[in-house]
Parts: structure tokens; C-alpha cells; sequence
């Protein structure tokens, strides 16, 4: 029987876990899902304890599919920036508060009164941002003083699983640069930022190489999911890291990069030194290949087509969507959409702006409306790659996700973006990144350049091409943010 890893991702409706040969190949995979806790406006948890139990649910259900095939190794990776608060005990005190919780406004404003924004930016890439984990940190001391008093350790999500799977407590820089006291430039913990904030250090854990063993699975664990006791855990990597990994993406292969349409917009691209943008405009985080990489985020990318969905057509299917578009022409006809409907992060950072369409008139249609949705998603990343380009050129990029499978978001966001696209073969995820990096730190290959020899080609390129429409809608849409600020 072949040899194969496991990759588990642990994301934000649900864990995936899949079991791979050493050829690439996915022979085995399952998603477990759990609740997401809303207890006020604005505020997003989850329990621990559900995602344990999901992830042991996970690991039983993919060992039950191996038919004997031995495993070597289980690599991590997960939503970033969540809090997870742990007792002395290494009992969790109240529910994970996550990555798009925006209660820490007020713990942002005095991050930024003890260190100045551009010192931040400096120290860790990024200026202080309501979903980081430092803020909710602040937060909880604020807010919650009792509990924060019981806090002897804070670990990230896929961090927190991998404790319980091995009980050791560690982390990994892709993932670590999203708590925002990570020094980009020695990888360790700024101790300046948290003096200055009067955190100790020591509520942190230790900060290894993403390809590194954090510990070996528990023999109690292993009598529960039917893995072997003593299996090497690795480190793994933030899931976007994750996912990069995934599809062969690292500094080795400069000017490449990604672009997702999920829920989100995102756009990944490498980079071979930490250098952020000034303003803090784009993410600057470790990579999970020990080089760099600059995200941009659209919050509402997919989420604004299926936001126009649930709401005005909730009978129609996406692909009839798509049709109703193309009935449309470049430009929407003159309809702008500004896709803000959770606030957004790049280039503005501002989780209070919200969404609009501009220009609407009496001749306009529900196609008109849809591709203006589509072109307004576009416009959002188009904002955010222009920032992107002017630091870490990139000339492809790698387009994955649901909204991608669309041939007209996929060439429209090629035309707008004026940057070459290619669909992968395979698109996996950031569980199938986790993997290929334990397959590294397992020893299965000796490096991650090896292991990428394995991934498949690419099977669709679409070359950009010049629309006139489109540059004369982006020139419109790009003063809508200030504009609109007065409105609120």
C-alpha cells in the first residue's frame, strides 16, 4: 500500500481533512462542519470544543478510508487571526473570538496610541487592524478583566488544534505575522510592541519553521481517530499560506501569484524581503516557504453576488445570473457598484464603509445591476493589485475559487486586472498545502521546490485584453469610497 499525508484545514464553516499519496494525488478527504456564534452585532466566535470534535470526526472518517495505507505525517493549517485564551490549566477560558469579529475598534485606537502606526508597519507589516488577534487581546483586557486575568497562553486557531492533537504549543510565522506583534524581520515576537502595550511575551508560543514537527499525536488521540500514536505534526501554515503552497507559489517563482473568489476577494502574490507598503494599504506576512508575501482583501467578493441573490433573485440560479450579465455589456452600461457590504479591508482598511450602486436610471436592467456587481468586485481588486504592483510585480496569476469557474467573471477579471490568468488543474486548498508541507517536514521530499515538481499544469490561460469601457467605469469608481464617506 502507498504511503500518504494528511493535511487538515481548519476554516471558518467547517474542518477539511485529506489524505495524499506522495505522487500529489488526494486518495481520501471529508468536511465536518460546526455553528458560528453571533452573540452581538458585529461580534463572530466560535467553541474550541466544536472544532476538536469536528477534527476528530474529520481524522476518523479520512482514517477510515485508507485501507491500510500507512501515514507519515498530518500538517496543519487554518483560519488566521483568531483569539483562542487559554488558563494555566491549557482549558480554554470563553469562546475563540475570530478573524472577522470587529468589536476592537477602540483596542486598535490604543495599539496605535502606545506605537505609532508607521512604527508598526515597520515592525510587522501591518498597522493595527480590527481582526488581528493583538487587538482582541486588548479587547478582552478591556473588556473582560476576569477572564483576562486567567490567560496564560493565546494560540491561533490550527495552533490551538494542534495542542490538543500533540500538547505542545507552537506556531509558525505565515500564520504568527497575522497577530500583529510578529517582527517580519527577525520572525520572533516584538518585544518593543508588547512592552509598550504591557503584554508578556510569554502568553505566546514558540514561533517555528512551517515545515517543522510541533509534536507527535497523543496516544489518546490516536485511540480515538485510528491514526498512529506518536504521528509527526507539522506546523503548517495560515490558510492562505497554505493554499499558495497548494499551487506551487513561493519566492522561487517571483511575479506569480493568485487570485481567489470565494466569499472573499483575495490576491496573494510573493515576495523575497518584508517590505510593506507605507501606508499599510495590503497585508505584508511571512510565507510558509520562509520568504514573504503581500494580500490584498476584497471582504465581499462572491458574497456580494450571492448578497444580490438571497436578496432580489432568490429563485435564480447563479449560472442564469451569469446569463442575465451577459445580456449587459463592459461598463454595466454606465452602473457602478461599490462592493463594501462588510466594510472593507484593502486598500481602505475601514470596516465602516459599506456598499452602493451609482448611476442608476429608468433604462437600466436586472443585467445591468448584476454585471455591475460582477465589475464592482473587479474594480475592488484592480484598487488593491495596482498597490500590490508597485512593490512585488506580478504577471500571472494563479485564479481559484467558485466565482472563477464563471467563463465571464473569469475573462472579465482578466480584462480589469490587465494580468494574465490561469486555472489550474487542481485546486485543493489550503489543506492540500498542509500536506505538501508536512510531506517536507516529514522528510518525504527534501525541500519544497522538490515537492512543487509534483503539481500538475495549469490547464486554461485567458490573456487580458484592453476594453475601453472598463477604464473609463474604474476611472469613475475609484473616487466613489471618498465620496460616499460623507453619506454615512
Amino acid at each position: 500500500m502507498a504511503d500518504v499525508v494528511i493535511g487538515l484545514d481548519l476554516g471558518t464553516g467547517g474542518v477539511r481533512a485529506i489524505a495524499v499519496d506522495l505522487q500529489g494525488q488526494v486518495v481520501a478527504q471529508t468536511t465536518q462542519s460546526y455553528p458560528l456564534l453571533t452573540p452581538h452585532p458585529g461580534w463572530t466566535e466560535q467553541r474550541p470544543a466544536d472544532w476538536v470534535n469536528a477534527t476528530l470526526a474529520a481524522l476518523s472518517t479520512v482514517a477510515d478510508q485508507l485501507n491500510g495505507q500507512s501515514v507519515l505525517g498530518l500538517g496543519l493549517s487554518g483560519q488566521m487571526h483568531g483569539l483562542v485564551p487559554l488558563d494555566g490549566a491549557g482549558q480554554v477560558i470563553r469562546p475563540a473570538i475570530l478573524w472577522n469579529d470587529q468589536r476592537t475598534g477602540q483596542a486598535v485606537a490604543a495599539i496605535e496610541a502606545a506605537v505609532p502606526r508607521q512604527e508598526l508597519i515597520q515592525r510587522t507589516g501591518n498597522p493595527a487592524i480590527t481582526g488581528f488577534q493583538l487587538p482582541k487581546l486588548v479587547w478582552l483586557r478591556q473588556e473582560e478583566p476576569q477572564a483576562y486575568e486567567q490567560v496564560q497562553r493565546v494560540l491561533l486557531p490550527k495552533d490551538y488544534l494542534g495542542y490538543v492533537l500533540t500538547g505542545a504549543a507552537a506556531t509558525e510565522p505565515s500564520d504568527a505575522s497575522g497577530i500583529g506583534c510578529l517582527n517580519l524581520a527577525s520572525r520572533q515576537w516584538d518585544t518593543d510592541i508588547l512592552t509598550a502595550l504591557d503584554i508578556s511575551p510569554d502568553l505566546f508560543p514558540q514561533v517555528v519553521e512551517s515545515t517543522a514537527t510541533v509534536g507527535r499525536l497523543q496516544s489518546a488521540i490516536a485511540d480515538r481517530t485510528g491514526l498512529p500514536k506518536g504521528l509527526p505534526v507539522v506546523a503548517g501554515g495560515g490558510d492562505n499560506a497554505a493554499a499558495a503552497i497548494g499551487l506551487g507559489i513561493s519566492e522561487r517563482n517571483l511575479g506569480r501569484g493568485s487570485l481567489s473568489i470565494g466569499t472573499s476577494g483575495v490576491i496573494f502574490a510573493p515576495c523575497d524581503r518584508p517590505t510593506p507598503d507605507p501606508e499599510g494599504r495590503v497585508h505584508l506576512f511571512c510565507h510558509a516557504d520562509g520568504g514573504y508575501h503581500l494580500l490584498g482583501v476584497t471582504l465581499a467578493a462572491g458574497g456580494a453576488l450571492r448578497w444580490y441573490r438571497d436578496t432580489f433573485a432568490p429563485d435564480i440560479a447563479f449560472n442564469d445570473l451569469m446569463a442575465l450579465a451577459e445580456t449587459s455589456e463592459p461598463g454595466a452600461r454606465g452602473v457602478l457598484f461599490l462592493p463594501h457590504l462588510a466594510g472593507e479591508r484593502s486598500p481602505y482598511l475601514d470596516p465602516d464603509t459599506r456598499g452602493a450602486w451609482v448611476n442608476l436610471s429608468l433604462a437600466h436592467t436586472q443585467g445591468d445591476l448584476i454585471r455591475a456587481v460582477l465589475e464592482g468586485v473587479a474594480f475592488s481588486l484592480r484598487a488593491t493589485l495596482e498597490v500590490i504592483q508597485e512593490i512585488a510585480p506580478v504577471n500571472q496569476l494563479l485564479a481559484t475559487g467558485g466565482g472563477v469557474r464563471s467563463p465571464l467573471w473569469f475573462h472579465l477579471l482578466a480584462d480589469v486586472l490587465g494580468t494574465e490568468l490561469v486555472a489550474p488543474k487542481a485546486e485543493e486548498g489550503a489543506a492540500y498545502g498542509a500536506a505538501i508541507l508536512a510531506m517536507v517536514g516529514v522528510g518525504v521530499y527534501p525541500s519544497l521546490a522538490v515537492a512543487f515538481e509534483m503539481l500538475p499544469e495549469a490547464i486554461e490561460a485567458v490573456q487580458p485584453q484592453q476594453h475601453a469601457a472598463y477604464e473609463a467605469a474604474f476611472e469613475r469608481y475609484t473616487p466613489l469610497y471618498e465620496s460616499l464617506k460623507v453619506v454615512r
